[in-house]
């Protein structure tokens, strides 16, 4: 029997670390930057995420698949979760943070749009897209640090779709080799180019180059109200989060570095320059009122009003200690991949060739 229902089993939970060690090296080191708290309730929602994310990718990719993910979170969240310790220690912590069965259910969507290779007409419509697939794990991470606020879960979705949108600037020539176009339709047919024959011919242009620089752009905004919402994090979480968010943000200045040509160049982030950003990452995040107040972005208004509107769990809050800082900069890093494999913000690393 349980020892307690908000807690997942401890034979489950080494398991989901067993998952981590296998799947991802990366996530593992950058979990232990996590307070004690933080971490095993972000390891089983990493090992579920992956465990669904795995059944589109290895699976057929159709409605029934997707439909049977959908049962599975439907019965974790009945208090019945399917006989795999993902599932159960998954169930374990949506009960105990009350996390809104909505937000996972978003992911499994762009989950699918992902694997049914969709297009997105229009900026708004890619943000769709990013809101389910990035947007969704701010808020998950978010909610597991006790953050409930609508304004920190609106700065945390943010954070989630800059990174994805930095990611789609820089990999333009790798995903159209691949046969996927992220860029809205209506942007690239504005500054002349065919969707189709950019696909069958990627080739950078001063036209691309534009809309490179136009996601940039939207990304930098949004990267500017997330430091609003990372200084409201408990202080243990603020520097690996803030590292992911600089890291990130420098891509995109390599991206304009190199001419927005993401084409037949892909943009990286030197070492002595991430060294440089961890260091900044450790510094204080400064508070911005006004970003911390601004309206979600309509995609993500969804997830945070799922979060917000849900009574609180009724059970005293955590008392989230600092992060371990030993040997910091050998594991600061890996962070990133933290967000990158619970959703799909790194696609080149996670779809199957």
């Amino acid at each position: 029997m349980r020892q307690n229902w908000l807690e997942p089993a401890p034979a489950d939970l080494a398991a989901c670390h067993r998952l981590l060690r296998a799947g991802s090296k990366s996530f593992y080191a950058a979990s232990l930057l996590l307070p004690r708290e933080i971490r095993g309730p972000a390891t089983a929602l990493y090992a579920f995420c992956r465990l669904a994310d795995d059944a589109i990718d290895d699976g057929p990719s159709d409605p029934a698949t997707v439909e049977a993910l959908r049962r599975r979170i439907g019965d974790a969240y009945a208090g019945r979760p399917q006989d795999h310790p993902a599932d159960r220690a998954f169930a374990a912590v949506v009960r105990r943070f009350a996390l809104p069965q909505a937000v996972p259910l978003a992911l499994i969507e762009g989950f699918a749009w992902d694997a049914a290779g969709r297009r997105y007409q229009s900026f708004a419509e890619l943000c769709d897209y990013a809101a389910r697939v990035a947007g969704s794990v701010g808020v998950m991470m978010a909610t597991v640090m006790e953050r409930r606020s609508p304004e920190v879960l609106a700065r945390a979705a943010d954070l989630g779709i800059a990174m994805q949108l930095t990611n789609i600037a820089r990999d333009i020539g790798e995903d159209a080799r691949r046969g996927r176009l992220y860029l809205p339709l209506d942007w690239l047919r504005a500054e002349g180019l065919d969707p189709d024959r950019f696909l069958q011919d990627p080739v950078p242009s001063a036209a691309l180059a534009r809309l490179v620089e136009r996601l940039l752009g939207e990304a930098d905004r949004l990267y500017l109200g997330a430091d609003a919402g990372i200084a409201r994090l408990p202080a243990g979480c603020r520097a690996g989060i803030r590292a992911a968010r600089l890291i990130y943000a420098e891509i995109g200045g390599e991206v304009r570095r190199q001419g927005c040509d993401s084409v037949s160049r892909r943009a990286v982030v030197g070492r002595r320059r991430k060294l440089a950003l961890l260091a900044r990452a450790m510094l204080p995040v400064r508070d911005d009122e006004a970003r911390l107040a601004l309206p979600p972005l309509p995609a993500n208004a969804g997830l945070v009003e799922a979060v917000a509107m849900m009574p609180a769990p009724a059970r005293p809050p955590l008392r989230i200690g600092g992060a371990p800082w030993w040997n910091f900069t050998a594991r600061a890093t890996s962070v990133i991949e933290m967000f990158e494999r619970l959703g799909r913000i790194e696609r080149t690393a996670i779809r199957r060739p």
